[in-house]
């Protein structure tokens, strides 16, 4: 399978880089120049994934991945000159995957690239799974990454996904943020503690009102999913 990688950035030298070195992987490449011209290759094409530059003409990159979350939970690598913590913690909290500071190296664009898409889709036959998974009113397909609460689909990012096959294939168990952070985001690059604690407190906002109502906290330990209603 050719998966096919958006990108999204205001400058063409930026763009042709990406495009060179992607292409050279065997990745199939889709380029916008703006907000607007990225909403309507999505609309007409597969995207596997989205690199989105944040100082766009127009509509910025935040307001693209808002767009973006609206419909479609591709992963979305965030490009930004600002690299703060403040900013990664916004797209995070908007529901982009990674984030990728400029100037940035070609090759390692490549690898978050290729290390998200491993994640969202599973590559390699022992990390797929076919069997949905249930605990309480909240299943999980494997085969389509999509989570439904009664029946209802719940937009997942790539990240969020992840955790949630974690907590569901392994109710009650405990788990701590080095263990979320080994599954949920890989060993590639550093996740801070408190991109985990925004992620978990995302997921609990998509799950229910009630921050506790699934996913548990146990101070001082980790993190767990309710099996059972409280």
């Amino acid at each position: 399978m050719k998966y096919k990688i958006l990108i999204v950035d205001d400058e063409p030298e930026i763009r042709n880089l990406l495009r060179l070195y992607l292409e050279n992987e065997g990745f199939e490449i889709e380029e916008a120049g703006s907000g607007t011209d990225a909403l309507a290759i999505l609309g007409r094409e597969q995207i596997s994934l989205a690199l989105l530059d944040v100082m766009l003409p127009g509509m910025d990159g935040f307001h693209l991945l808002q767009k973006i979350r609206e419909d479609n939970n591709i992963p979305v690598i965030m490009i930004s000159a600002k690299d703060t913590d403040a900013d990664k913690i916004l797209g995070l909290n908007l529901g982009a995957d990674d984030y990728l500071a400029k100037p940035f190296n070609p090759l390692e664009a490549v690898a978050r690239v290729r290390s998200n898409i491993r994640r969202f889709y599973s590559l390699g036959a022992d990390s797929i799974k076919s069997d949905t998974i249930k605990v309480r009113d909240l299943e999980l397909d494997p085969d389509s990454c999509t989570l439904k609460k009664g029946g209802e689909t719940i937009e997942l990012t790539s990240v969020e996904y992840k955790l949630m096959e974690m907590f569901m294939s392994h109710p009650n168990k405990v788990f701590t943020k080095q263990q979320i952070y080994e599954y949920g985001w890989g060993d590639d690059y550093f996740v801070a503690d408190n991109n985990i604690m925004v992620c978990i407190s995302k997921l609990r906002a998509k799950l229910s009102d009630d921050q506790q109502a699934y996913i548990k906290t146990l101070r001082g330990l980790g993190y767990r999913l309710e099996s059972k209603e409280n």
